[in-house]
């Protein structure tokens, strides 16, 4: 009997790990290829054989998903399996297109066969878009587990943008531990808010093996999702994210919809910045399609270190670079920042943007009046930090979860914007973390 030939349609991450919970050793299945979109410089690699197992001895080639419907063509390709995130419902269904009219078939894998089950007390965090507000979310959960006795390591979602041997399992414990693992500005900026708070956060290529480290040190396991991807593990406690900035989004977004509607509780942040019909929009949506979710209205509390950096100040403001680009958001606390605090106006970048970040605005054009702080590469951030220091402006306001200026020059006056959630009513984050302890 021959082997049904798959391509895995990803962008780093989920079409990984969707590789190493079903196909890595199936011997009913030849994975002939990993596509690649969303994120710079991925494509052109190889999946190496010490991750893909020894039905692989050359490893997997990985192409840019440009050449999906050739590579089908070439190859014989039998499936086409979608495993990556924060995509419009019509894109999931015109990549599907692309793949049927090439001769193949177009399939999805569901959450559950491809969730891990730990051996300890798992509480996942998700959204159903990038940018929502899951880290913040997450931090509040780790507060309130560790306030309440117990060990926690977080488990972050996969952003393996190097040697991804090296990059296998990684532990994240200090400052220094970042610069060990080479860690892009993506990286840091999810990994450091953790550091500072005194937490623990593991992440990787092989999340079996991540998860049977964690285990070792933790009473529970916290994972801390990406984009709108559905959980690794199986969860005992889902807590998913929703913001109305983006009404509607929470039910046409793949595979956002799937956490909304598997979701325990839900967060529906950034009530002080959105409108109250947009509120009820969403709200509508949570009770319709998940009747028995418990709600948390939050809000996005934002803090600035030098406020009088912002006031009547022509200011840049630099953001998130995901929650900008794959996110669709437009403002994020730089702008928020800038907009609360008084400053006199916001800086266009783009007369002084160069090299890939001319390119970043290139590929998403709706980004704005605003400089995302893209860094998956050496090259983007050198290219960064000469735009920044282009610019004309009388300061510049730094909304990324991480301080740039650590690693980054910057020559001229600069202030840091943070969030935190900041939970309306009760019962909240910790009240919901003292029951689920109770019942574990």
């Amino acid at each position: 009997m021959s082997k049904t030939k798959i391509i895995i349609i990803g962008a780093a991450g989920r079409d990984f790990h969707n590789f190493n919970t079903t196909y890595r050793n199936n011997p009913n299945y030849e994975v002939v290829a990993f596509t690649a979109a969303q994120i710079p410089d991925i494509a052109g690699r190889k999946y190496p054989t010490e991750l893909a197992g020894e039905l692989y001895p050359n490893g997997i080639p990985i192409y840019d998903e440009k050449d999906l419907t050739k590579l089908i063509q070439e190859h014989k390709i039998d499936e086409c399996v979608l495993s990556y995130s924060d995509l419009p419902y019509d894109t999931v269904m015109h990549i599907g297109s692309k793949v049927m009219a090439a001769g193949a078939k177009f399939s999805m894998m569901g959450a559950e066969p491809t969730m891990i089950k730990s051996t300890k007390p798992v509480i996942s965090v998700t959204a159903v878009r990038t940018g929502c507000g899951k880290s913040q979310t997450t931090r509040a959960v780790v507060r309130a587990l560790v306030a309440a006795g117990k060990k926690v390591a977080s488990i972050r979602h996969p952003m393996p943008y190097g040697d991804l041997v090296a990059q296998k399992v990684q532990r994240f414990a200090t400052i220094e531990d970042l610069h060990k693992h080479k860690c892009t500005i993506e990286e840091m900026e999810e990994y450091e808010p953790h550091i500072e708070m005194g937490s623990i956060i593991y992440a990787g290529v092989d999340y079996e093996a991540i998860v049977r480290e964690a285990e070792k040190e933790a009473d529970v396991i916290v994972w801390d999702g990406g984009n709108n991807d559905m959980s690794f593990y199986k969860p005992d406690l889902s807590i998913v994210v929703v913001d109305p900035l983006r009404p509607g989004h929470e039910i046409g977004y793949y595979p956002g919809e799937v956490n909304l509607r598997t979701a325990d509780i839900v967060v529906v942040n950034k009530i002080d910045s959105a409108y109250p019909e947009d509120i009820e929009e969403v709200l509508n949506n949570v009770r319709t399609y998940n009747p028995h979710a418990k709600i948390i209205l939050a809000a996005s509390a934002l803090m600035v270190d030098n406020p009088e950096m912002i006031l009547g100040k022509n200011v840049l403001a630099i953001e998130d670079g995901p929650t900008l680009t794959h996110g669709e958001m437009q403002i994020g606390a730089a702008v928020v920042a800038a907009q609360r605090f008084g400053a006199a106006s916001l800086i266009d970048p783009r007369p002084w943007t160069i090299g890939k970040i001319s390119e970043t605005f290139e590929k998403y054009p709706y980004i704005g009046t605003l400089l995302p702080a893209m860094g998956y590469s050496d090259q983007q951030m050198r290219d960064l930090e000469k735009t920044i220091n282009s610019v004309e402006c009388d300061s510049v306001v730094i909304g990324t979860p991480i301080n740039l200026a650590r690693f980054i020059k910057i020559d001229k006056p600069a202030t840091r914007v943070y969030y935190e959630l900041s939970e309306i009513g009760k019962p909240d984050v910790k009240d919901y973390v003292n029951d689920f302890l109770k019942k574990i």
